[in-house]
């Protein structure tokens, strides 16, 4: 082995990717549960609201349909990532999540080890996971029919 400085300057051919045991693992970590954490509370969220104000249970099913396509979806994405082919596009992504396939992304995400990385898709993935809850909530509780009742009163004045 050389000395520190030339460990240091040790350069790597281009097209190499480092060892394993040198890549840099990032500062922060979340724990494997709290990658799930968002879809526990989806289904403690959707058992409250159920028992306040009953859902059909088609919400649940559209949920669930959803949430395998997705997964199926991101599982072809993947396939097609590795093998160098055409790959589904990022909006395509992003518009099955906020549909309702969040959960599904969520878990392909964590087991396919796919678009985990790059920081800006991540940032629009949960930027639809809140816009799809948040539509839950104003859908599913009396806030919907709060606001059309406020809107009819404001638009008759």
């Amino acid at each position: 082995m050389g000395s520190r400085t030339e460990q240091s300057t040790r350069v790597r051919p281009t097209g190499q990717r480092m060892p394993s045991s040198s890549r840099r693992t990032p500062a922060r970590r979340t724990s494997r549960a709290a990658r799930y954490l968002p879809i526990l509370v989806l289904v403690a969220g959707y058992l409250v609201v159920h028992l306040l104000w009953p859902i059909p249970v088609w919400v649940a099913g559209l949920y669930l349909v959803a949430s395998i396509v997705c997964f199926a979806v991101y599982a072809a994405d993947k396939s097609a990532a590795t093998k160098g082919r055409w790959r589904v596009s990022e909006k395509t992504l992003l518009l099955l999540g906020v549909v309702g396939g969040w959960p599904g992304a969520i878990v392909a995400q964590q087991t396919l080890r796919h678009k985990t990385q790059k920081a800006s898709f991540r940032s629009a993935f949960w930027a639809t996971v809140f816009l799809n809850l948040l539509a839950f909530a104003v859908f599913a509780t009396p806030v919907f029919d709060l606001l059309a009742e406020w809107t009819q009163r404001t638009l008759s004045l």
